[in-house]
């Protein structure tokens, strides 16, 4: 979201450049002062500092003024909760992750698609956690992630074409794909076959196994994967896990027929 959001800024007026100014904060993942918003940040000084006041006055940013740092405020909190209980696929889904991950003894994602990129929505740790990028709340990349490359193989023709357009391919690891042509290769064979890989293509020794959550008309609602680690299982050990990984899929599909997905 946070690249789109900047992007439109411009367009949608004082509340683009505010949201821009909200996702900014919200991207430090820690309390962040005026100075620090400024050096990154196109606006002027005094724009700048006036979203920041507006923002706080509406209790979407708080402002500690003994530190003089902003952080995301209660009010956004509230609202956060709130689309996580309204917009997500987490509640429908969070008793089948935990007896998938209790099943397996892996770590378990559970990621919705955000303009081609993942948005990590639901997290059950292993019982011996493995260090990671993904926790809920993260948003990730969609060609180098298991879940990511699993909804955009399921997106029909015109929808799966803009969310390779958006992709940055930027090489995280020597097994990272980096060009269009060969993320649009994967998702062909991922179609094909109805589960994906990490193939530590994010993170070293990270791997996974991945399958689409698709609703009953085949839209995709979301994804499902069984992460680990390369010292701890092989992708023979994953591969394993395939017919828990889909029939948990199917399960989550099957119990979310009644919740209304955004579009």
């Amino acid at each position: 979201m946070n690249s789109q959001v900047r992007q439109q800024g411009g367009a949608d007026g004082t509340v683009g450049k505010a949201l821009e100014v909200l996702d900014q904060v919200a991207d430090k993942g820690r309390p962040v002062r005026f100075s620090e918003l400024l050096a990154e940040t196109s606006h002027p000084k005094a724009t700048l500092y006036r979203l920041l006041q507006t923002l706080t006055n509406q209790g979407m940013l708080a402002y500690d003024e003994d530190r003089q740092t902003y952080a995301p405020g209660l009010r956004l909190v509230r609202l956060a909760h709130s689309a996580w209980r309204q917009s997500s696929l987490a509640p429908v889904a969070r008793p089948y992750l935990t007896a998938l991950a209790q099943k397996v003894g892996e770590t378990i994602h559970l990621a919705q698609l955000d303009r081609g990129q993942v948005l990590y929505v639901d997290k059950m740790n292993a019982a011996e956690p493995i260090e990671m990028f993904s926790q809920a709340g993260k948003v990730g990349p969609g060609y180098c992630t298991g879940v990511g490359k699993a909804m955009m193989a399921f997106l029909d023709a015109d929808d799966r074409q803009d969310a390779i357009n958006r992709q940055a391919y930027f090489a995280h690891t020597p097994n990272t794909l980096t060009t269009p042509d060969a993320l649009a290769a994967e998702l062909d064979r991922i179609k094909a076959e109805g589960v994906s890989y990490d193939r530590e293509e994010h993170e070293p020794g990270i791997i996974c196994i991945a399958a689409p959550i698709l609703s009953s008309t085949g839209r995709v609602i979301g994804a499902l994967s069984i992460t680990t680690s390369t010292s701890r299982q092989s992708f023979d050990g994953l591969e394993q896990h395939r017919a828990a990984l889909l029939r948990t899929a199917q399960d989550i599909a099957g119990a979310a027929e009644s919740w209304q997905f955004p579009t």
